[in-house]
Parts: C-alpha cells; sequence; structure tokens
C-alpha cells in the first residue's frame, strides 16, 4: 500500500518519526516539496538524527531515497547535512540517494533576498527561516531559476548566474545586506555538486518502475497543511503545496499511485514564526518549554503551543483526504487534570467549525472549546495501545470525532519504539 505522510498543523508534528516507523515495511521514501527549512528529529535506538532534506529512509540500510522535482535543493546545506549524517555512521551511496535533475537550486544569495524581504515587510513579517526558499521558487515560478540539470552545463549556469545577480545585489544593497560576487557563488555551488553530481538524475522512470513493480512508496511530506500556499493561513505561509497532492507533483507520480493518506497532528498544537494561532496558551507552552520540548530542528526558536484545535484539522482532513491519523505528543499532556479541545470559532458572534479565508477574521477568532478529563499518569512506557488509561483514549476517539477521520497510530515519546498502532 503506498501511503503519504502530511502535517495537519503547522510543522512539526513529528512527522519524520512516523514515517521512520513506516519505513521498515516501504522500499522508497520521497520528499516532493519544500527544501532545508523543514527539519525532521528522527530517534532511532538512542541516537538523534536531524534531517533537513534527506528523507528520514536514509537512515535505513536496504531502501531507495528520492529528492524529487518539487523540492527546492541548497547544494552546500545537503553536502553538509549528507556528511554529518555519515559521520553518525549512516552510508548514503548512489543506489541509495537519488536527486531529481529538475529540482530548484537554492543559491547562496536566495537566503539573504529571503533576509530582506521580512526586513521589508517590517511587523508583517512571516517569520520565515531565511534558508532561500521562498525566494527559490519565486524565480521557479518567474522562469528564471536553475535546476540541477542545469549545473551539468557550467557555462550556463555562471551566465545565468551572473545575470541575476545584477537584480538580487541591487535589493541586498538597498537593505544593508551581503552583495555577491559570480565567481564566489559559483564556486560554493560547484564545490557542493562535485559530492552531489552521482546522485542527479532522471527520478521519475525510477519511481514509476518501483510503482509498477509492486514496491511500496512512501511520500514524506515537510512542513504542514496550515503553511500550504493554498490551503494554509495565509500570508503566513511556506511558498509550496505542502498538502498531499503536494507529494504527487512533487514526485511525477500520479494520484492513482496512492492509497492511503495518514494525517499526522500532535495532542495539542504548535505554531513557530509569525500569523494566527487561536487556541495559544501561555501556561502550557511554559510547561513544555520547560520539559525542554518543543524548539524548531531547524532553527532552534520555541515554539507556541496551544490546546488542540479542531476546526484547523478538521479542514486539514478535508483537503488532504485523510484516511488515518498519527496523534503524536501524547505524553505532553501526561500531567494535566483537565485539557481544552477547540471544537469551532466565534467570529463576531458566529460560529465557525471551518477556518475562515477573510484575514481580517483571524483577528477577532475566539476559540469554543470542551473540556475532558486528564489522565495524570505517565505514558511513555506504554508498549500498546490498551495500556493507555481510559481518558486518554476518551481524549483520542473525540479527536477522531471531530476530524471525522479514525486514530490509527499513537506517540508517547521521541524513540521509534514510542509508537502505539491502534
Amino acid at each position: 500500500m503506498n501511503t503519504i505522510i502530511v502535517g495537519l498543523q503547522w510543522g512539526d508534528e513529528g512527522k519524520g518519526k512516523i514515517v521512520d516507523f513506516l519505513t521498515e515495511t516501504a522500499d522508497v521514501v520521497i520528499r516532493g516539496q519544500g527544501g532545508n527549512n523543514a527539519g525532521h528529529t528522527v530517534i532511532a535506538q538512542g541516537t538523534k538524527y536531524v534531517l533537513h532534506l534527506l528523507p528520514s529512509g536514509i537512515l535505513w540500510d536496504d531502501k531507495i531515497n528520492v529528492i524529487g522535482n518539487g523540492v527546492v535543493v541548497d547544494p552546500v546545506g545537503l553536502v553538509a547535512e549528507i556528511q554529518k549524517v555519515e559521520g553518525q555512521g549512516v552510508s548514503i551511496t548512489e543506489d541509495k540517494l537519488f536527486i531529481s535533475d529538475r529540482a530548484h537550486v537554492v543559491l547562496p544569495f536566495h537566503k539573504e533576498l529571503d533576509a530582506a524581504r521580512e526586513i521589508a515587510l517590517g511587523d508583517q513579517k512571516i517569520g520565515t527561516t531565511k534558508r532561500g526558499i521562498g525566494p527559490t521558487y519565486a524565480d521557479k515560478v518567474n522562469r528564471c531559476g536553475l535546476r540541477m540539470a542545469d549545473l551539468l552545463d557550467k557555462e550556463f549556469t555562471t551566465a545565468q548566474i551572473t545575470r541575476r545577480l545584477v537584480d538580487a545585489n541591487e535589493v541586498l544593497a538597498k537593505y544593508d545586506l551581503p552583495t555577491f560576487e559570480a565567481a564566489q557563488v559559483i564556486e560554493e555551488v560547484y564545490t557542493a555538486f562535485e559530492r552531489l553530481g552521482p546522485h542527479v538524475t532522471n527520478t521519475i522512470p525510477i519511481l514509476h518502475k518501483a510503482w509498477k513493480s509492486g514496491q511500496t512508496l512512501l511520500f514524506e511530506g515537510a512542513q504542514g497543511t496550515l503553511l500550504d500556499i493554498d490551503f494554509g493561513t495565509y500570508p503566513f505561509v511556506t511558498s509550496s503545496n505542502t498538502t498531499a497532492g503536494g507529494s504527487c507533483t512533487g514526485s511525477g507520480l500520479p494520484p492513482t499511485a496512492v492509497q492511503r493518506v495518514i494525517g499526522v497532528c500532535k495532542a495539542y498544537t504548535t505554531r513557530v514564526g509569525s500569523g494566527p494561532f487561536p487556541t495559544d496558551d501561555e501556561g502550557l507552552s511554559e510547561y513544555l518549554h520547560g520539559l525542554g520540548r518543543e524548539f524548531g530542528a531547524t532553527t532552534g526558536r520555541p515554539r507556541g503551543c496551544g490546546w488542540l484545535d479542531t476546526v484547523l484539522l478538521r479542514f486539514a482532513c478535508m483537503v488532504n483526504g485523510v484516511t488515518d491519523l498519527a496523534v503524536t505528543n501524547l505524553d505532553g499532556l501526561d500531567a494535566y487534570d483537565t485539557m481544552q479541545i477547540c471544537v469551532a470559532y466565534d467570529v463576531d458572534g458566529v460560529r465557525h467549525e471551518l477556518p475562515p479565508a477573510d484575514r481580517s477574521a483571524w483577528e477577532k477568532a475566539r476559540p469554543i472549546y470542551e473540556t475532558l478529563t486528564g489522565w495524570k499518569t505517565d505514558t511513555t512506557g506504554c508498549k500498546s495501545f490498551n495500556e493507555l488509561p481510559e481518558q486518554a483514549k476518551a481524549y483520542l476517539k473525540r479527536l477522531s470525532e471531530l476530524c471525522d477521520a479514525p486514530v490509527s497510530f499513537v506517540g508517547v515519546g521521541p524513540d521509534r519504539a514510542q509508537t502505539l498502532v491502534v
């Protein structure tokens, strides 16, 4: 059964762990969108791995890993990531990792352009990771970007970068940010490309061959539904389609290749960066941060934390066609006597059970809560779903009812072994 793993919140839901857990029965793991602005943390056999561009299947010896055409690839960042993972004992060979020759390239100056845009927005800034993702996707849409295949022609690449830098440096100088020489950019990119070149290929026939031969495909989503450029809390979103459809367009595989969509969410809600967050709760944030939890894998920034928001989850399940839910971090609520679940918003006295598109409505949205009884029990040692406290099962049942999707996996800790199958 071919499966898409997708985040249902603002990212950071624990998708990497679920992908890693399901990779055991998969043959191919595919990243189809985003860039190294995403961070997936996987803890396997006591070792912590932080992945940004590499699919989580890279931690397994016998899996094929594909970075698809919909991903924007920072060559320098990817090489650094490969070196770090190899330093932890993971082998990355030419037959284990394939990079689409149609994937667009994040260039060094894209990161500074990202910073320039945030400065220009002032107090309306998006809160990006400044990894150059937005400017790279903008170049892609404006048809002036470079793809991995273009790096095979150094003369062409040099001319394109030189031409692009004329406009880029003008913008950077305006905001007193570092400017670039074409030779400097070329050297950085090609030093990295020497390491990546053997992995770059047309990945579409590789994936179609795997599909047609009956191999099991696992699509690893990045970020989350609420950051989707179309369906997220616009304009506080990323620059790609982070929903299930993005996995297809970002890999070259059709929707008919997919049988299951697993939506991953935390048992509560978190958000990093700017934008609306109706269920934000300072007390819950302080509690989780005090445990050393909820800090970004990419930036280290503390995440805002709040109660579970099923208005957003309900919508996310709809647009992704979720067939199964994976609820992570249930243990984060172990200490609470009671907890809240947001079931609707009040906007100027009108009840909303789906998120509004109107930006001004977000400023007035007030959560309507149901209160549930907590379990006040450490769940991290549970080895099966049946071992969970009855109140925890009731919480998950209510979550499932409100989202109209069954809970199939429950996370009670960061380790691979702390994933319960329902």
